[in-house]
């Protein structure tokens, strides 16, 4: 018989210790949310009043050729204002991604002990945790998803140590899109006047981490929310979204577009991939790219998978706005900092809009 949801510390160890994640809560049978899990009414996302973002997907294979430049001014022009874009003839396979998608659902379906295995405490490898919601014992609601991380040192560990039941997709997706992460980054680069070598590519993202996230059905989304306001800590997020759809960007009041200031959904484009700025990049850049703030809804109908890369500097990486963009900027909008302390501050907070950035503000 599963336990109350009402109290929290037997929900906090149906959940968490004893891995069934989110999942667990709605596969007993629940009709109503727990009550751990409702948002405040200002965080709750309105479904009926959000606009779809329109702007078409960029055809990366247009980089190739005559069209090289107004393929870059693309994506520029994106990173300056809304920080997320889509990307279509990118390069990854259009089966790998619909595989992918099937190992993540396949994944979340094993029984809860299989993945309880991987959760922090008890991990037999450091680059490898099972969890849910983000920082659960300092949110004041908890963010309906559960998730395995994988962090990638070298293909041997990553062989030994991710789950075997997603580690083949895992990989491959990581290799396939490094191409196009290249092309990404010189095009942003190129921009700022700094030309990429194989040293400046790994002080930029030398740290890579592919997730997949979870997102089951809900009884009242209305009340929740999949992942809370946020911006990503690193240099780019590569996001596979499945179709099902869900994922809002908000627009940045000092931009220049018309929706200034609102929510826009993300939705979602067959075989496109999502790339989103990350705080690094805003910094790297002095501010001229825009790490988008974002947050995930949920639905009642159908359970929902993403499978993110994360991007970001390794650890004892130094970073600051780049010199090239300070001399022309005449001002750092940002200090110097190492990596790492910038990463415990990230996840020593729950998850609360844009904060992120006060840490490295000059």
């Amino acid at each position: 018989m599963a336990p109350s949801f009402d109290n929290e510390s037997s929900l906090f160890d149906f959940v968490v210790r004893d891995g069934n994640g989110v999942k667990g809560i709605v596969d007993s049978g629940i009709s109503k949310v727990p009550r751990a899990y409702i948002q405040p009414p200002s965080e709750q996302i309105d479904k009926k009043n959000a606009t779809k973002c329109e702007i078409a997907p960029i055809d990366l294979s247009r980089l190739d050729g005559p069209h090289h430049d107004e393929v870059v001014n693309q994506i520029v022009r994106a990173a300056e204002t809304l920080g997320f874009f889509q990307v279509i003839n990118h390069g990854v396979p259009v089966e790998l991604l619909d595989s992918l998608k099937r190992t993540a659902h396949d994944f979340f379906a094993l029984p809860p002990e299989r993945k309880a295995v991987y959760r922090k405490e008890v991990s037999p490898s450091p680059l490898v945790k099972y969890g849910t919601s983000f920082v659960p014992e300092k949110e004041k609601a908890l963010e309906w998803k559960d998730y395995i991380s994988m962090a990638y040192t070298n293909e041997d560990e990553a062989l030994q140590h991710w789950p075997v039941e997603c580690r083949d997709d895992a990989l491959q997706y990581l290799k396939t899109s490094h191409e196009m992460v290249r092309k990404l980054l010189d095009a942003l680069m190129g921009n700022l006047g700094v030309e990429l070598d194989d040293s400046k590519m790994d002080a930029f993202i030398g740290k890579k981490m592919v997730n997949m996230n979870f997102y089951p059905t809900c009884p009242n989304p209305e009340l929740t929310v999949g992942v809370g306001r946020h911006s990503d800590m690193g240099t780019l997020t590569i996001l596979l979204q499945d179709g099902i759809g869900g994922l809002y960007v908000r627009v940045e009041k000092d931009v220049d577009m018309e929706k200034n200031g609102e929510w826009v959904e993300i939705p979602p484009i067959p075989g496109a991939i999502v790339i989103n700025v990350g705080d690094m990049l805003q910094i790297l850049s002095n501010g001229r790219y825009k790490s988008a703030e974002h947050r995930v809804r949920t639905t009642s109908s159908k359970s929902r998978v993403s499978i993110p890369i994360f991007l970001s500097p390794q650890a004892t990486q130094k970073i600051a706005p780049l010199p090239q963009v300070v001399e022309k900027d005449g001002v750092a909008r940002y200090r110097e900092f190492v990596f790492s302390d910038y990463m415990n501050s990230f996840f020593g907070n729950a998850h609360d809009g844009k904060k992120s950035l006060d840490f490295a503000k000059a």
